[in-house]
């Protein structure tokens, strides 16, 4: 009797003890049913350490931004479909109301207008891309809405903000007024095969790269009528003669109105002055520090550098206006400054360096420090640098005169260099910017 009553009373605890579990287990503050906890937001990348050459040098090129598509709609966003639209047979995926998001897949031409705003081309897109790197807003001029496009390339704006855009496959150059309506149109049955584009607003002429006709073209800028070419046509790509082009893909103009050519497939730079006489070349294929692999987008900044975007090295490269190589930076990749098939380039009046990228499809946008901007950070380094040697004469002579005529001198096996040494410039720049 005495037995079963444990036996009865340890059945009953066991009991107890299982309802005891399950309501725990079943609280709404259990372990089992509490929320897990969010993951910890991506670190932000900070983007300001993305500047060329790398410290301590002074800075010549800071990354500022880059643009890929048109901003989502939050008022756009796929909405989960009720019954009475699944009944309907509608959804969020097939509702064709829907606004369509436009991204950037083959971006070649670039120009920028006098508010800021930059113009890309896209031939796969079948439109001009117009962003403004401000607020990331997008306008688009569409085939078939704001002209008929078919393979566009090329990219300029003049001095009354008119856009002028090439078409390899029609063979001609639209004009667009200010309004982004179009004007007119030039070029037919002399362009084979029109990319590159630029504009002399001081000698009033259009230069055209035509890869087809391996030969640049030359218009008028107020009557567009054709003046004259540069280079030899109907060698089939095969001339490697100065002055001569094979496949020529991009044009730029400096401040002299000088020309300057990427002469793609010859794997260099030829230099031209307003009259189309032959200056100079610089350039060859290799993968060397100042050699070239298809160099396709060229441009000119303030200073009379020369930069060079280079498709397959995946590199942008700054020359001297006589062809010496300056600065790389590049490679192949997602990051900023890195790049996949560079293959446009222009830089504005605000010193804003824009690239267009093939394969991922983006632009990128830097900021070009001038060589009177670096003069006055060398100045300043320079300043400090004399400022704490006085004060270490200063402070020498005070607490120890004997010892102050080889202050500067390093003491041997100290293994310390003297301070002013360490408080030295750094090594590039020695000397006031080119």
């Amino acid at each position: 009797m005495l037995e079963h009553r444990h036996s009865l009373k340890g059945s009953r605890t066991a009991v107890a003890l299982l309802v005891a579990l399950i309501m725990v287990a079943t609280l709404p503050g259990s372990a089992s049913s509490k929320k897990k906890a969010p993951a910890p937001a991506p670190a932000k990348m900070d983007l300001s350490r993305f500047v060329w050459p790398k410290a301590p040098a002074i800075t010549r090129i800071k990354f500022l931004d880059f643009f890929s598509a048109e901003k989502r709609d939050s008022t756009n966003q796929k909405k989960k479909s009720g019954w009475m639209d699944r009944m309907a047979g509608v959804s969020a995926e097939n509702d064709k109301r829907t606004r369509p998001h436009f991204e950037l897949l083959t971006p070649f031409g670039l120009a920028v207008d006098s508010k800021g705003l930059l113009y890309v081309a896209d031939s796969k897109v079948g439109a001009i891309f117009i962003f403004n790197p401000e607020t990331h807003d997008v306008q688009l001029l569409k085939h078939g809405v704001d002209a008929q496009f078919s393979s566009v390339f090329g990219l300029a704006i003049d001095d009354n903000d008119q856009l002028l855009v090439t078409d390899g496959n029609l063979h001609h150059v639209l004009v667009f007024d200010p309004n982004h309506k179009l004007r007119v149109r030039f070029g037919e049955g002399i362009l084979e095969e029109p990319s590159g584009i630029a504009i002399d607003t001081e000698n009033r002429f259009i230069y055209v790269a035509d890869t087809g006709l391996d030969q640049i073209v030359v218009f008028d800028a107020d009557s567009f009528k054709p003046l004259r070419t540069i280079g030899t046509a109907g060698k089939q790509h095969t001339l490697t003669t100065p002055g001569d082009f094979s496949k020529p893909t991009n044009v730029a103009v400096d401040q002299d109105g000088n020309l300057y050519v990427s002469d793609t497939m010859n794997n260099r730079v030829e230099i031209f002055d307003a009259d189309g006489k032959f200056i100079r070349t610089f350039g060859k294929n290799g993968d060397g520090p100042g050699d070239f692999q298809r160099p396709k987008g060229i441009a000119v900044d303030v200073d009379g550098h020369i930069w060079v975007a280079d498709a397959m090295l995946c590199q942008l490269k700054v020359f001297t206006a006589d062809g010496q190589l300056l600065m790389a930076m590049g490679g192949f990749g997602l990051l900023p400054g890195q790049f996949q098939a560079v293959v446009g380039l222009t830089i504005d009046k605000n010193n804003r360096v824009f690239t267009t990228e093939q394969l991922p499809g983006r632009v990128q946008m830097f900021r070009y420090i001038t060589n009177a901007e670096a003069q006055v950070e060398y100045d300043r380094r320079k300043a400090e640098v004399e400022f704490k040697r006085q004060q270490e004469k200063t402070s020498g002579g005070a607490n120890s005169p004997a010892a102050a005529p080889g202050a500067n001198a390093p003491q041997q096996n100290s293994g310390v260099k003297p301070a002013a040494q360490k408080q030295a410039p750094p090594a590039a720049p020695n000397s006031p910017p080119q």
